[in-house]
């Protein structure tokens, strides 16, 4: 299994977020007894205007592993977007995040995560994070879930528009509800981050997430994702938002 994890990791890095603030949430594998899955999106968008041509790829790969007695999780992101004209790169992210779970029992976990990440359109162009904190299910009832965490972050930010570098302690707050239905036609998931400093809570990150999965087979799907990212002050002294939405299609095993 091991191999395999490594395996995935060395495929995801050379061909596989639109915002700097990431869905983790939206990327968990509730497997229950199975030790091992992966997932993988792809979708490819071309556009032509009047002969303008823009060409649109989004990637990614997840992969989780358990332990035996399925209380270690470890579990691994990669994802990369590109948009590309005849004249320049538009978009060009990626993002890497690796996170080790302990499950103290079926409602209270801990959680330790590794994240790097770029995106060449915000003011802060590239992210680097290490965290950990706890994990509580607080409510699990028929097809409906939700959970909410609190983690501790050390990052660094990287400005180049700003020529700035940023070392920042900050705190990360999420909620996350999730809804399948009984026939398992469709699924939809629905999450918030709340990411302020610690010694400035004016200075903030939102994230919101919503995702509809409608499965075609056992292991095809297609997927609809809308993102909204709100950063409160910038190293240029300002706002900042994007918002996104995405189709595509996804495979699983």
């Amino acid at each position: 299994m091991i191999r395999i994890l490594l395996l995935s990791l060395a495929l995801l890095i050379p061909g596989l977020v639109s915002a700097q603030l990431v869905n983790i949430e939206s990327k968990r594998m509730q497997t229950d007894s199975v030790r091992f899955a992966l997932n993988a999106d792809f979708s490819f968008n071309h556009t032509n205007n009047d002969g303008i041509q823009v060409n649109q790829v989004d990637a990614g790969l997840t992969t989780q592993l358990k332990s035996k007695d399925l209380r270690k999780i470890y579990f691994l992101i990669g994802n990369y977007k590109l948009i590309d004209s005849e004249e320049r790169n538009l978009q060009n992210s990626w993002f890497l995040h690796g996170r080790f779970n302990y499950k103290f029992t079926e409602v209270l976990r801990f959680e330790t995560f590794l994240q790097g990440q770029y995106n060449q359109l915000l003011v802060v162009e590239q992210r680097n994070l290490i965290g950990a904190g706890l994990r509580v299910k607080f409510v699990e009832k028929e097809r409906f879930i939700g959970y909410v965490g609190n983690s501790y972050m050390y990052e660094v930010e990287f400005s180049e528009r700003a020529g700035t570098t940023h070392y920042n302690h900050r705190n990360s707050t999420y909620l996350t509800l999730s809804y399948t239905a009984k026939s398992k036609k469709y699924s939809v998931a629905n999450t918030v981050y709340y990411q302020p400093l610690y010694r400035d809570f004016d200075d903030y990150r939102i994230l919101e997430q919503f995702r509809l999965d409608i499965p075609l087979s056992s292991w095809l799907k297609v997927f609809t994702i809308y993102n909204y990212y709100f950063d409160s002050q910038t190293p240029l002294n300002t706002k900042e938002y994007t918002s996104d939405l995405n189709f595509g299609a996804g495979v699983s095993f």
